[in-house]
């Protein structure tokens, strides 16, 4: 009898300050920290423009963070020099996912047998997790869910779930890309997401802080009180980290300083956000300060980049 072909992947090396870092880039980044190119796992975050990604429904529906242009998402990633292949099923009929799947084991084979764990979306909660081995005589795979759950699911459960989505990114190899390369053109990916030039049904970019902070500042304090609010700023706050981190290290001081003061408002109101009551109106406007001046950073950032 053959045993599953397994990793051994955790979440405990992808650096996650709230606990709700946005699933794909915590998925990206723990799969290029188990590949040869482990040096670039916090990189890609930012440059793959989502460490500067905010999108923000009215209602602050957890589903926010995915409704974005997928089919983007090779492009992005290499960016910052990681070559992927992607495959990609959406809403089709059954004949037509069925084949899709298919198509995409034998990529998802390969990539395990190379030891680099596979990005998919839907494999034990409706979030992007990992997969982590596959064994061809039970017909199942080794799965890492977003919130640390290790589990098995069977291979035709892939992309038809809970919903008919298939959507599995594989890292397949390294660029030549220069690091000049990556930062010049990861400036101007952010700056294209934070000015709003990306597809999105909901508020994205810098427009996210005026919706964010009116529910703040709103006499109303359900948004603001809900865990929906705690999910929002625990995701794109972690990310700010990134964005810091990655213009520390390659000494774009001003950059660095800007997404320091972002990353620490983020933060702050996150922490407040599950430490104070926020039925008080007073405490909604001291979180809603730190989102102003994190705002006025971002849009200082913009004008730099």
């Amino acid at each position: 009898m053959l045993l599953m072909k397994k990793l051994n992947i955790t979440w405990n090396d992808v650096y996650d300050p709230t606990g709700y870092l946005f699933s794909f880039a915590k998925s990206l980044s723990c799969a290029v920290k188990n590949s040869p190119y482990s040096d670039l796992s916090e990189d890609i975050v930012a440059t793959s423009g989502f460490a500067f990604r905010m999108w923000i429904s009215a209602d602050l529906c957890p589903s926010e963070t995915s409704i974005w242009d997928f089919g983007r998402q090779p492009t992005w990633i290499l960016n910052g020099g990681i070559e992927t292949t992607y495959d990609c099923c959406l809403w089709q009929p059954e004949n037509v996912l069925n084949q899709a799947r298919l198509n995409t084991l034998p990529k998802i084979k390969a990539s395990i047998d190379r030891g680099i764990p596979v990005i998919a979306w839907d494999i034990g909660v409706l979030e992007w997790g990992l997969i982590t081995g596959y064994d061809d005589e039970t017909q199942k795979f080794a799965t890492l869910c977003i919130n640390g759950t290790t589990d098995e699911m069977d291979y035709s459960k892939l992309g038809n779930r809970e919903m008919p989505m298939l959507n599995v990114v594989t890292i397949t190899g390294k660029t030549d890309k220069s690091n000049d390369d990556i930062i010049s053109d990861t400036l101007k990916l952010a700056k294209a997401h934070l000015n709003g030039e990306e597809w999105c049904e909901n508020a994205q970019g810098l427009l996210a802080y005026p919706r964010l902070i009116d529910m703040f500042e709103s006499e109303d304090a359900t948004l603001a009180t809900c865990f929906n609010m705690e999910y929002a700023l625990g995701t794109f706050g972690a990310l700010k980290w990134y964005a810091w981190k990655f213009f520390d290290k390659y000494s774009l001081t001003e950059l660095a300083t800007l997404y320091k003061s972002v990353y620490d408002c983020w933060q702050k109101a996150f922490d407040l956000k599950k430490s104070i009551d926020l039925t008080v109106e007073d405490n909604r406007k001291t979180v809603a300060v730190l989102l102003k001046t994190a705002y006025e950073c971002e849009k200082s950032a913009v004008n730099i980049m």
